[in-house]
């Protein structure tokens, strides 16, 4: 079943409190630090996937203010809050299994949390055709919530939301990048709390298309 109508409205319903929540990305500093760091050609094109009110933006261009970003979501509400919070990108409504519809290429793609709202398989397309769009030694960065994929379902949120969301395994996660031609560079995991003190596992991953 595709959820991503849903998706759409809920994102758009609650983008104000969505970039009042999420964006401090202090945590996740360091892997940003290191895409940025390990694309060591000036001026970059950037593809940001799902980049919400653009706060994974905002912290790329204060660290590097030479990349020429590009940001998509499937939310317009979210992208009125992105372009607001950033002024020097350009961002476009663009669903994230649909980029091989783009015609350009790109030394960087940002992928922050996107894979959540994404089957396995989705998740699998998305590294092939991340492949066909990178330029050579580009770099790819993913973040999700890992876990046994078994355990992806429809959650509710305190206000009575439903959205179903996925949790992802690094084995298959590594093994798509490896396929497609990727060299995983990092592998990192973030440990947080949710509202009811459950552990929440971040999964990092940043690879280079050889």
């Amino acid at each position: 079943m595709d959820y991503s109508k849903n998706v759409i409205a809920i994102f758009d319903k609650y983008a104000a409190d969505y970039q009042q929540k999420y964006m401090d990305v202090s945590l996740y500093h360091d892997t940003f630090d290191f895409f940025c760091d390990n694309i060591i050609i000036s001026n970059p094109k950037i593809l940001e996937l799902a980049c919400g009110p653009g706060n994974i933006t905002k912290y790329l261009l204060e660290k590097r203010s030479d990349l020429d970003i590009l940001g998509t979501d499937l939310a317009p509400k979210m992208l009125d809050l992105a372009r607001q919070n950033n002024p020097n990108a350009t961002f476009e409504l663009l669903d994230c299994r649909a980029i091989s519809s783009l015609k350009v290429h790109f030394d960087g793609i940002m992928c922050g949390f996107c894979l959540p709202y994404l089957s396995k398989k989705e998740a699998e397309n998305l590294m092939s055709d991340a492949a066909k769009l990178l330029n050579k030694n580009g770099l790819i960065y993913i973040s999700t919530m890992e876990d046994n994929h078994s355990k992806s379902g429809i959650q509710k949120s305190s206000k009575g939301d439903e959205l179903f969301m996925n949790f992802h395994e690094e084995k298959y996660l590594s093994e798509a990048l490896i396929i497609n031609g990727f060299e995983i560079l990092k592998t990192e995991r973030k440990i947080t709390f949710d509202a009811s003190n459950n552990k929440v596992v971040d999964l990092i991953l940043i690879a280079k298309l050889k």
